[in-house]
């Protein structure tokens, strides 16, 4: 499993001055790295849908590395979206396969930066433009990296820009993208997010099993939910039964805010959470379709092992 895609989305990157400076020092300084450059793999912008979502899949951190053309990403690179992005893939009731990855933008601009402003003559932030992008990720349930991009980046031999300066820009930004993919694999706060975003990933199918739960409690956890206080593996073995007797499996879990800060064991994770569910008629719900708004407070740390574990769990509604 590659823990880092980068998707090269320059048309004729042996053409590039500063693209290909990028890529080749992700590619020579991240070990666990696949780079699919499309303009070697589609030329005739025929894509293999089921070979990019596959890529997708395997990894966690998703990198798309691209120059910004005309306010937007290359028409190569929105194809790639447009087809790979699909319903029931990236969106939609099956559209799951992308939830909980990190997401990030990595582009080169050739303006300045003065000239993405309200005053200058691009008018509008960087910012703004990639509202379109940002929404995607949303969509998609993945997580939307601040994105990286670095202006001044054309090189015309004579008209604009030094050769060199544009070739140490570019090494500056490849750095200060490995130093955040570094971060998203690695620190223990974006570690907890991730785990997050699994958790309940797997919450919205209520399978059967408990098994992919319990290996995450601590043995002696406590669990204080609306329906009383659950001590240990077994006690969360009974609440997560009387859960699948309510509510109807493909629940959807919306992780809309996650807050982590270093407590005295570990870490105090405090989340809100909304839960849209369909509910059984011979429940207690009695069939209600559910819209909840919960404040939930987690205790974790890490093992021995350097696995995440779940001490306390308290779930307090915000409205019914």
């Amino acid at each position: 499993m590659s823990q880092v895609l980068v998707i090269s989305g320059h048309p004729e990157l042996d053409s590039s001055y500063t693209n290909k400076v990028i890529l080749n020092q992700l590619s020579d300084n991240i070990s666990d790295i696949e780079v699919r450059r499309l303009d070697t793999l589609y030329p005739d912008y025929k894509i293999d849908v089921e070979a990019e979502q596959q890529a997708m899949m395997k990894a966690d951190v998703i990198v798309l590395q691209f120059p910004f053309y005309w306010y937007s990403m290359p028409a190569l690179l929105k194809k790639w979206m447009d087809d790979v992005m699909s319903f029931n893939f990236a969106y939609g009731p099956e559209g799951d396969k992308l939830k909980g990855k990190d997401f990030i933008l990595s582009f080169t601009v050739g303006g300045p930066e003065e000239s993405y402003d309200p005053l200058g003559y691009n008018h509008f932030t960087i910012e703004e433009m990639l509202r379109p992008m940002q929404q995607t990720a949303y969509l998609a349930g993945m997580n939307y990296i601040k994105p990286i991009f670095t202006h001044r980046m054309v090189y015309i031999p004579g008209v604009y820009n030094k050769l060199e300066e544009v070739e140490a820009r570019a090494r500056d930004h490849a750095t200060r993208v490995e130093a955040q993919i570094e971060d998203l694999i690695y620190s223990p706060e974006n570690r907890i997010h991730k785990f997050v975003a699994n958790w309940f990933a797997k919450f919205d199918r209520l399978e059967e099993s408990t098994d992919q739960f319990t290996r995450s409690l601590a043995d002696d956890v406590k669990w204080t939910v609306p329906e009383g206080e659950f001590i240990g593996h077994e006690g969360f073995r009974d609440w997560y039964a009387l859960v699948r007797k309510v509510f109807k499996p493909n629940c959807d879990h919306v992780v809309e805010q996650v807050e982590v800060n270093k407590s005295e064991v570990g870490y105090l994770v405090e989340l809100r959470i909304r839960l849209i569910a369909e509910t059984f008629d011979d429940s207690v719900m009695k069939g209600e379709d559910i819209n909840l708004l919960v404040n939930e407070t987690w205790q974790v740390s890490f093992d021995s092992n350097d696995d995440i574990r779940i001490h306390s769990y308290e779930v307090v509604p915000v409205n019914s």
